[in-house]
């Protein structure tokens, strides 16, 4: 038993050995400009590795313009967890798909990556010889109005700059802005000079139709002196000289909603849309009463979070529904923003049998193939089981008389007559004999009275408590003369009050249920229409008896 141990001891520590052992490589961008560089990131785990990657398969593609490695130690719920990372400067020495090839660390080895590298446009004559300048593009001269177009900013320098450059806020009138990613800084060598590159890029969504432009956008800096101080000791550092660039202004032609899209659905121009459709837990064995919970995505490539519209509501007979608030996010890429949209509800079958959901279909305008487009989901139907535990149980009498012959079934029914005469003509004595009765202290009752009952349910009120709330409205329902169902249906306070009852039962906002407006309901009732305690609070005998 002890050798079987370390055995299995031997193979986890060997495991964990394996899994601590790996090459992530990873890169800042993954499609740039000729000339300019891009950065390389191999992170490892492994705590027993002191070398450092082989970078010699890099050299027939890539230029190693410099190596810097970082060491990282991490503490996260008691576990340490240390990482080393190699950050190294490449420049691609060809155009078009290059391929950063796998680097050995050990005994291990990093995925390949892929690079697209354009050529780059060129320059005019007076930028290229400034020590700083700057350039500004769209991906395109056109757009659909509420569309997205991308606005790169590119500040290039060949000289040192102090930390204090700023650049003028982005503002366009009857358009939204949205940032894309982080500051980007890299190299990238111009007629033999290299230069440094701080990258902006912003998606613009213009908001009317014409002609938009893109303001000047000025940037400045303070250079770093590059002439070398003659006594350092006794002089103090000589400041700078202040540079201020600005781009040109950028004409962009913002076109108006095509007259073949529906005017009835919301505008939604993107370059591609997706829906998908989740459920927990999946309706593969529904019952009656069970709470599944639908959620709906809508995916838009060019498109932010806030302009995609509401997915349509499961509305369906049979169905009760309650929504929960939708979950809005933002991813940004390459090519620009990708919204995410999902709409939740949960849905509640009221009933047993087969219960269609209608197909969900959302409107678009292709923006990249510049026509109308559907994307949908396919309508399903949902098989619902009786739940045996809200079944109400039926006289057994009732059931036996269908399935027995016809002599029987009279004998029974005529014994059922005979039993209800008898208990008639003996509940009439009873009454007959109390009516006579002085009037004395009430009997002590079988179960809780109507007065305790309705006691119960407004303490389950006031404290805010659905479950118990729901416990006592039932003991206190089947105390009166009709069901509860029947007063919601002829007393629209309650039926509200109910609707938002079961709403917090079956979703995630239970613990904000206020009770005030049940308890409002069930005091709003009639007195004729409800039982309550005959004797009333004091607990007395009234004083004229019948």
């Amino acid at each position: 038993m002890t050798r079987f141990t370390l055995f299995i001891l031997a193979l986890l520590f060997c495991a964990v050995q394996a899994q601590a052992v790996e090459l992530v490589a990873s890169v800042d961008r993954s499609r740039l400009n000729s000339g300019e560089t891009v950065e390389l990131t191999l992170e490892s785990n492994d705590v027993t590795q002191f070398g450092k990657p082989d970078l010699a398969p890099l050299e027939p593609q890539f230029e190693v313009r410099g190596t810097r490695q970082v060491n990282q130690l991490t503490t996260l719920n008691g576990d340490n967890r240390a990482t080393t990372r190699w950050i190294i400067t490449l420049l691609p020495k060809e155009n078009g798909s290059v391929t950063i090839p796998s680097l050995q660390l050990g005994e291990v080895q990093s995925q390949p990556i892929t690079l697209q590298v354009v050529e780059s446009e060129t320059q005019d004559t007076a930028n290229k010889l400034a020590p700083v300048f700057i350039d500004a593009s769209l991906d395109q001269t056109s757009v659909y109005v509420q569309a997205q177009a991308i606005l790169t900013l590119r500040i290039y320098h060949s000289v040192s700059l102090y930390d204090d450059s700023s650049l003028t806020p982005l503002q366009i009138p009857d358009a939204r802005i949205e940032q894309l990613g982080e500051t980007r800084t890299y190299e990238k060598a111009i007629n033999g000079l290299r230069h440094g590159v701080i990258e902006m890029r912003y998606a613009i969504y213009p908001q009317l139709s014409g002609e938009l432009t893109i303001p000047a956008q000025m940037f400045s800096a303070t250079l770093v002196d590059a002439q070398p101080a003659q006594d350092a000791a006794t002089q103090t550092p000589k400041t700078g000289k202040l540079m201020r660039v600005s781009s040109a202004p950028i004409l962009l032609t913002v076109k108006a909603k095509p007259i073949t899209y529906p005017a009835d659905m919301p505008w939604l121009p993107a370059r591609s849309l997706d829906l998908s459709e989740s459920w927990n837990p999946e309706p593969d064995h529904t019952q009656v009463g069970d709470s599944l919970t639908r959620s709906l995505t809508m995916k838009a490539e060019g498109l932010a979070s806030s302009q995609l519209p509401p997915l349509p509501a499961t509305d369906v007979n049979g169905l009760r529904r309650y929504p929960d608030q939708p979950v809005l996010s933002n991813q940004s890429t390459e090519r620009g923003l990708v919204g995410h949209r999902e709409d939740r509800e949960a849905l509640v079958p009221g009933r047993s049998g087969a219960i269609e959901l209608p197909a969900v279909d959302v409107v678009w305008w292709n923006t990249f193939e510049d026509h109308l487009e559907h994307s949908s989901l396919p309508a399903r139907t949902l098989q619902v089981a009786n739940n045996p535990s809200l079944v109400v149980d039926t006289p057994a009498s009732g059931a036996q008389l269908t399935s027995t012959a016809d002599s029987e079934a009279l004998w029974r029914w005529k014994l059922s007559t005979l039993i209800l005469a008898c208990t008639t003509l003996l509940g009439f004595g009873l009454w007959w004999r109390a009516r006579w009765q002085p009037a004395i202290s009430r009997a002590a009752q079988a179960g809780p009275s109507p007065r305790t009952v309705l006691d119960e349910l407004k303490r389950a009120c006031q404290a805010n408590d659905p479950h118990a709330t729901r416990q006592a409205l039932d003991a206190w329902a089947r105390q009166q003369p009709e069901t509860l169902a029947d007063m919601a249906a002829r007393f629209v306070p309650l039926s509200d009050a109910l609707d938002g009852l079961n709403g917090a039962l079956y979703s995630e906002t239970g613990q904000y249920w206020q009770g005030e407006d049940l308890w409002r309901a069930i005091k709003a009732i009639p007195i004729a229409e409800r039982v309550h305690d005959p004797v009333g609070d004091s607990g007395l005998p009234p004083l004229y008896p019948k």
